[in-house]
């Protein structure tokens, strides 16, 4: 066999391998079908200190695990000494599905020696399970926490690590879980303070819906205003700036008659009218980023 036959015969191979490895589709709602949605969505976008106990089946057998927002190094994951397993849900992913990504990781920390952190996330593909293929709880309970002293057990973390620790202390925004509406939270970020609702209605219908609110003057939370929203793995985050002297329990009430409002209006399957298409307009124009 020729040189140029012999290529010809190393490159398709070489494809054929190749093809093996199958590209990992991309999912734009990949926590859909996980009970309660928006709380996974919130503690991958919202929340900055949190945790949530996961029951998960992995080679069938059942393990006890805790989500949490990040981990100290940003590790994706670590097993203490006693063998709890900690898998941050906000660590670094990248194969356009962050379902698929984190059941990798959870994988991994299964695997992984007590005592040990998984310092790098291993690579998902195609064939990789999905959080939605592990997980046996029938609901995410997420306590919001003031810091990560939840990254220390029995066991002293060492120096780089507590030092780790003290960094994401002194980042944390305060953070307030709405007690009418779960899948809300109030926050102060610098001299400004916020609530943004995770909406787990289907994204097109939820905007709509809060059109319908804004165009008849019912959009806004006691006296707090509706600056925008912003879209966080396929479900819709509408904002509202509140007065920043207030506390979290002072918007309850308000919060639970904007939910009602909301449900009244997402049941409406009428067109949208001119001015509600307007106010629509204005919704998705107003991209919020907070900082």
């Amino acid at each position: 066999m020729g040189k140029a036959s012999r290529r010809k015969a190393e490159n398709k191979a070489a494809g054929t391998k190749q093809q093996k490895v199958k590209p990992v589709p991309y999912v734009g709602r990949p926590f859909a079908d996980l009970p309660d949605e928006a709380q996974w969505v919130a503690m991958r976008e919202i929340v900055p200190a949190a945790t949530a106990p996961v029951t998960v089946e992995v080679d069938g057998a059942s393990h006890d695990i805790t989500l949490a927002t990040v981990l100290p190094m940003a590790w994706p994951a670590m097993k203490r000494d006693n063998g709890d397993v900690f898998v941050a849900i906000q660590s670094l992913t990248g194969s356009g599905d962050a379902s698929r990504d984190l059941g990798e990781v959870v994988r991994a920390a299964l695997a992984l020696p007590d005592g040990m952190p998984l310092e790098y996330p291993p690579k998902a593909t195609a064939d990789s399970p999905r959080m939605q293929d592990l997980v046996r709880s029938d609901a995410l309970e997420v306590t919001v926490q003031e810091g990560f002293d939840f990254w220390l057990d029995e066991a002293e973390l060492d120096e780089e690590g507590r030092a780790s620790m003290d960094r994401a202390n002194e980042s944390v925004s305060p953070t307030v879980r709405m007690k009418d509406v779960p899948s809300a939270y109030w926050c102060r970020i610098g001299q400004r303070t916020y609530v943004r609702w995770i909406l787990e209605a289907d994204e097109n219908r939820a905007t709509d819906a809060l059109a319908r609110l804004h165009a008849a003057g019912e959009s806004g939370l006691g006296d707090g205003r509706l600056l925008g929203a912003f879209r966080a793995y396929g479900l819709l985050v509408p904002v509202w700036e509140v007065d920043a002297a207030t506390e979290a329990a002072e918007h309850d009430c308000a919060m639970g008659e904007l939910a009602q409002r909301f449900e009244r209006a997402l049941a409406v399957d009428t067109p949208l009218t001119p001015e509600e298409r307007r106010a629509r307009n204005g919704v998705v124009s107003r991209q919020i980023t907070l900082r």
